[in-house]
């Protein structure tokens, strides 16, 4: 055999078995599954669910090509270590994107109870009757009665007398008959309910009152 015909051999059969030779990339390999479990860990099912099923996917195609090569007698990790680098950053962003998430959720979350707390504080302060130093509210939303038409029909009219508690905001907030004519109870209650007035204002601070409304149905 010419010499350079045996030298070509051997330095092919050298190449073939270093490539058969050529190791996994464990330590690609093992911080991109440690990245994707911490991004797991971390809450990125919950808070960046898209995030993780990407670094899921990316670590699948990374187990796949290390599968694929290990059944070779010639390997070749090149494209594993390729993957396992990007199922690391994907990883990596997954908890990224759960970490920011989280604190999305949790501001949300405390913007929640502090609005609870707040709604919670404010009916806890009993309601003052509209008189002396409490001056009665300016009503800035009106809505009429309706009058029943039976009761038209019937010729009953009169004062409906209302207790309404209008709350810190304006609104009213609760509404009950003082002085009743049954027929003409409902429709002066569901007038009064829609009603909004100025908030009241005690040593500057708003807050809820009780007054009295009368609600007079003239007869047609």
């Amino acid at each position: 055999m010419p010499v350079n015909v045996r030298f070509r051999a051997v330095a092919f059969g050298l190449a073939l078995m270093a490539t058969g030779c050529a190791s996994p990339p464990n330590t690609d390999v093992d911080a991109a599954k440690a990245a994707i479990d911490k991004a797991a860990t971390q809450g990125a099912d919950r808070f960046a669910p898209e995030s993780l099923k990407s670094a899921q996917d990316a670590r699948a195609a990374l187990d796949a090509e290390l599968k694929a090569q290990d059944d070779k007698w010639v390997k070749s990790y090149d494209k594993a270590k390729e993957l396992a680098v990007a199922a690391k950053n994907a990883g990596d962003k997954a908890a990224a994107d759960a970490a920011a998430g989280k604190e999305k959720a949790d501001a949300i979350a405390a913007k929640a109870r502090a609005a609870a707390a707040a709604a919670k504080a404010r009916a806890a302060i009993a309601p003052v009757r509209v008189g002396g130093q409490i001056k009665a509210p300016t009503k800035i939303k009106d809505v009429k009665p309706l009058y029943p038409a039976i009761a038209q029909q019937a010729r009953v009219g009169g004062v409906v007398t209302i207790e309404a508690t209008i709350g810190s905001d304006g609104k009213v907030t609760d509404a009950k008959v003082v002085r009743s004519i049954p027929m003409l109870d409902q429709a002066a209650l569901d007038a009064v309910r829609q009603w909004e007035y100025t908030p009241t204002l005690l040593n500057g601070v708003p807050v809820p009152v009780l007054t009295t409304i009368n609600i007079n149905f003239t007869r047609q």
